[in-house]
C-alpha cells in the first residue's frame, strides 16, 4: 500500500473516532435547549445524555471480537451507516423517548466503529515507527473530539435548532463512507474465528449493570434498591462471562493478555486519562458558565485548551517512543498532567490566561500518555487479536469518562449543597444546586447579589476539591503505571510479548 493511501486511511478512521467522541460531549451545551423544546423530565434528560455511553460501553467488547471475525473494514462501514441513520433520527426527534432511543442506536453504530478504527491502523501500518506516529494521531482525536463538542454545539446553537448537533454528523459520515471504500485495506475477515453472541450478552449485562450502579451511588438521593439490582446484574453477568470464556475455543476476551505489563499499563493509563479529561472538562465548563458568566461557546473555547496541548505531544510521543520506551511517555505524561491540574486548582480564580496555560499543560501530558498507551495496547497483541485489544482500550476510555462525570459531577454538587450560606429570607431550594440558586436570585432582587456571591463561593469550593481529587488520582496513576513499566524505559522494545 502506498504511503499516501496509508495516511488517507488514518485520516478516515480518525474522522470516525472524532465523530464518536464528539457525540460524548456535544450535548453538554445543547441539553438545556432540547430539554425545554421536548419537555423532557429530569430523568429523561439524564438518559438523553447517558444512553449513548452506557450502551456503547456494554457493546464494545463484543463489537471488537466480531470485527476480528467479519473484518474490521466491514464493521467500520456498517458502523458508519448505523451512526448516520441514527443521527438523522435524533435530529428530528419529537419526543424525549424517541431521542433516547436514537441515542442508543447511535451507540450501536459507535460501538461497531470504534474498535475497527484502531484495528485498521494496526493492519494498515506495518512499520513500527510509522504505526506509532499513526496511533499518536489516532489517540489525539479522543481528546480533540471531547474538547470540541461544546464548541461545535455552541456554534450550531447560535444559528440553528438543537437538532443540528446531530445533523452535522451526516455529511461527515457520507464522506467517510466513500473514503473507506476507496482507501481502506481489503476486508480482513476470518470466518474460522467464532463469535459468541451469548458472551456479548453477558458482557453487556455486566458492564451496563456496573455503569448504572456507579451512577446511582454517585447521585444525591440515589435509590438503594436500584444499586442492589444493578450490582447483582453486574456480578451475575461477570461470573457468567468469565465462566463461558474459559470453555470457548475462541473467547470474546483472552484474560491472559493482561499478564503483559505493557498492555495492562496502557489500558489503565487510557482509563485514567479519560477520567481526567471528562472530569476537568465537565466541572470547568460548568464553573465558568455558572460563576464567571461565560457563554456556552466561551466556556467550550476555554476547555479546548486541553486539545491544543494534546495534539502536538500525541504526535511527538508516537514519533519518539521507540527511543524513549514506554515509561517516560505514559507515566511521565500522567505526572505532567498532575502538575497542570495542581496549577489549575490554584489559578482558576485569577488570571484567565494563566489558567488557560494550565489546561494546555494538562493536555500536553494526556496527549503523550494516550498516544503511547494506544501503541502499548495495540502493539502487544498479535494482529488477529487487534479488535479484542482495541475493544479493551475503548471500554477503558468509556469507563474513565463515565466515572468522572458520575462521581465528580456529584461531588461538586454535594460540596456546593453542604457549604453554601443561604441569606436570610431566601428559599431553601437555593441550596440544592447552583442552577437553583441562580433561579432564586433572579426571583428575589433584594438578595440577588448576596445569594449569587454565596453560590459562586460554594461552587468554587467544590471545584477546588474536584481538582484535588483529580490530581491525587493522576499521582496514583503515574506511580502505578511506573511500577508496571519499570522495565520499559529507554532502549526497551515496545512489543514485549504476544
Amino acid at each position: 500500500m502506498s504511503s499516501a493511501r496509508r495516511w488517507g486511511v488514518l485520516v478516515t478512521v480518525a474522522t470516525g473516532l472524532l465523530l464518536i467522541t464528539l457525540d460524548n460531549s456535544i450535548l453538554y451545551t445543547a441539553l438545556p435547549t432540547l430539554v425545554q423544546d421536548l419537555g423532557a423530565t429530569s430523568s429523561e434528560s439524564l438518559w438523553i445524555l447517558n444512553a449513548y455511553p452506557v450502551v456503547m460501553a456494554g457493546l464494545l467488547l463484543g463489537a471488537g471480537t466480531l470485527g476480528d471475525r467479519v473484518g474490521h473494514r466491514r464493521m467500520f462501514l456498517i458502523g458508519l451507516v448505523v451512526f448516520g441513520a441514527a443521527s438523522l433520527a435524533a435530529a428530528f426527534s419529537t419526543t424525549p423517548e424517541t431521542l433516547i432511543a436514537a441515542r442508543a442506536v447511535l451507540a450501536v453504530g459507535a460501538a461497531a466503529m470504534m474498535p475497527a478504527t484502531l484495528a485498521l491502523v494496526r493492519l494498515t501500518f506495518d512499520d513500527e515507527r510509522e504505526r506509532n506516529v499513526a496511533v499518536g494521531v489516532w489517540g489525539s482525536m479522543a481528546v480533540v473530539g471531547i474538547a470540541l463538542g461544546p464548541i461545535v454545539s455552541g456554534l450550531l446553537l447560535t444559528h440553528f435548532w438543537w437538532g443540528s448537533v446531530f445533523l452535522v454528523n451526516v455529511p461527515v459520515v457520507v464522506v467517510a463512507l466513500a473514503a473507506t471504500m476507496a482507501l481502506a485495506p481489503s476486508n480482513d475477515a476470518d470466518p474460522s474465528k467464532k463469535w459468541d453472541l451469548l458472551s456479548s450478552i453477558y458482557a453487556l449485562l455486566a458492564l451496563v449493570g456496573l455503569v448504572i450502579a456507579i451512577k446511582e451511588v454517585a447521585k444525591i438521593g440515589g435509590s438503594t434498591s436500584t444499586v442492589i439490582v444493578a450490582i447483582g446484574a453486574a456480578a451475575v453477568g461477570s461470573v457468567l462471562f468469565v465462566r463461558r470464556q474459559a470453555r470457548l475455543p475462541y473467547p470474546l476476551l483472552v484474560f491472559g493478555i493482561f499478564r503483559n505489563t505493557a498492555f495492562l499499563a496502557g489500558t489503565l493509563a487510557a482509563g485514567f486519562a479519560m477520567f481526567t479529561i471528562g472530569g476537568v472538562q465537565l466541572v470547568t465548563t460548568q464553573r465558568f458558565q455558572q460563576v464567571a458568566q461565560f457563554s456556552p461557546l466561551e466556556a467550550g473555547t476555554l476547555v479546548a485548551a486541553l486539545a491544543l496541548g494534546s495534539l502536538p505531544t500525541s504526535i511527538l510521543a508516537g514519533a519518539i517512543v521507540h527511543r524513549t520506551g514506554l515509561l517516560p511517555m505514559i507515566s511521565g505524561g500522567l505526572a505532567l498532567s498532575f502538575i497542570g491540574v495542581v496549577a489549575a486548582a490554584v489559578t482558576f480564580e485569577g488570571n484567565l490566561a494563566v489558567f488557560a496555560v494550565t489546561l494546555v499543560v494538562i493536555g500536553m501530558g494526556l496527549g503523550a500518555t494516550m498516544a503511547v498507551a494506544s501503541s502499548a495496547i495495540i502493539s502487544n497483541v498479535p494482529a488477529n487479536r487487534a479488535g479484542m485489544a482495541s475493544s479493551v482500550e475503548e471500554v477503558s476510555y468509556e469507563f474513565g469518562n463515565l466515572t468522572a462525570v458520575a462521581l465528580l459531577g456529584s461531588l461538586v454538587t454535594a460540596i456546593f449543597t453542604s457549604s453554601i450560606r443561604i441569606p436570610d429570607g431566601a428559599d431553601p431550594v437555593a441550596g440544592a444546586s447552583i442552577d437553583s440558586a441562580r433561579t432564586v436570585a433572579t426571583e428575589n432582587p433584594g438578595i440577588s447579589d448576596e445569594l449569587t456571591r454565596a453560590a459562586g463561593t460554594a461552587y468554587d469550593s467544590g471545584y477546588s476539591t474536584v481538582m484535588i481529587v483529580v490530581a491525587v488520582t493522576l499521582a496514583l496513576a503515574a506511580a502505578g503505571t511506573g511500577v508496571l513499566l519499570r522495565r520499559h524505559g529507554p532502549g526497551s522494545s515496545l512489543v514485549t510479548a504476544h
